[in-house]
């Protein structure tokens, strides 16, 4: 609406009667301006370790978040959007009641050096899944952490899309995983801790099943699981990648897919990674979460520390 903003004519009573409407309504509008919409999922805006991974680039997965614990990085997690995260339950083990010992770190390529556009913000609480039994290895092994206010949006700090009901991730479809875990069993990522990349591919729930074959009627890997990696072992993700996202790219937007969870190991032969499938556990994300933004083939933008069985990848 435009607003005149010539002064009034002296008299004309009908005038002094519709200028309080005019104003209350541009106040209206001008507050609304003010709400940025959130960016786009999926997209970085380019600026000009995982066991067996390699440096990411700048600002290349500006939703990968770190989970800090007492000052130090726990685990990872995703940017879902200004004011939600979502992680494995896991990690919050013990401490889902006390918050305040947490905190999340976005936009830090180098956690040795996070720089001045990083963002460090305190955690208000975490809502873990109810199905979610704290057990290692099991199911639901998702939390959403609600930050304590919102964050500002940048090229390094963006949030990811979730997978609609579209996406199908179809065996050898080609992900990545990225954290700042362990580079090989033990071994914790030296400084300035630049954020490790991994391309793995989806692994068929069945084969997986097999390799993860507990005896007894027991299957390991249940409905909401997804294996991703090399069966030869040498690359996986390791200690301190839980929560990390498995991140799929379809037809130019980067969907999370899954959430980093366990493994026997780290890059262990016949022994791959195992993840926690966004796609089912969507709905209940999406009743706690306002704003998370879905991708598909229908929306035109979318696809294609323990250690032995069941650890954990959290430190």
């Amino acid at each position: 609406m435009v607003v005149s903003r010539a002064p009034p004519a002296l008299g004309g009573g009908g005038l002094r009667i519709l200028t309080p409407l005019l104003l209350l309504a541009s106040a209206a509008s001008l507050r609304a301006a003010r709400i940025p919409a959130p960016p786009t999922c999926g997209k970085p805006q380019r600026l000009n370790r995982i066991v067996g991974g390699e440096d990411s680039t700048d600002a290349e997965w500006p939703w990968v978040v770190s989970i800090q614990k007492n000052g130090t990085h726990h685990c990872a997690g995703s940017l879902l959007t200004s004011r939600w995260v979502v992680t494995a339950a896991h990690c919050f083990k013990g401490n889902l009641n006390n918050p305040s010992q947490f905190s999340v770190l976005l936009g830090a390529w180098r956690l040795g050096n996070p720089g001045p556009r990083s963002q460090e913000v305190g955690i208000a609480w975490v809502r873990s899944h109810p199905v979610y039994s704290w057990r290692e290895g099991s199911r639901a092994d998702i939390a959403l952490v609600r930050l304590e206010h919102s964050i500002r949006f940048s090229e390094r700090v963006l949030p990811i899309c979730l997978p609609d009901s579209s996406v199908r991730l179809s065996p050898n479809t080609r992900c990545w995983i990225a954290g700042w875990g362990s580079i090989h069993d033990g071994v914790p990522l030296p400084h300035p801790q630049t954020l490790q990349k991994l391309e793995v591919p989806i692994i068929d729930s069945e084969i997986c099943g097999r390799l993860y074959w507990s005896g007894a009627g027991q299957g390991a890997i249940t409905e909401d699981m997804l294996c991703a990696g090399y069966l030869e072992g040498q690359r996986d993700a390791c200690l301190g990648d839980s929560g990390g996202p498995l991140m799929c790219q379809v037809e130019g937007t980067w969907l999370l897919a899954g959430i980093i969870s366990w493994g026997e190991g780290c890059a262990e032969r016949d022994r791959p990674g195992v993840y926690i499938s966004l796609a089912a556990h969507r709905s209940w994300v999406m009743r706690i979460v306002q704003g998370v933004q879905l991708r598909g083939h229908s929306q035109g933008s979318g696809p294609s520390p323990g250690r032995g069985p069941s650890a954990g990848r959290a430190p």
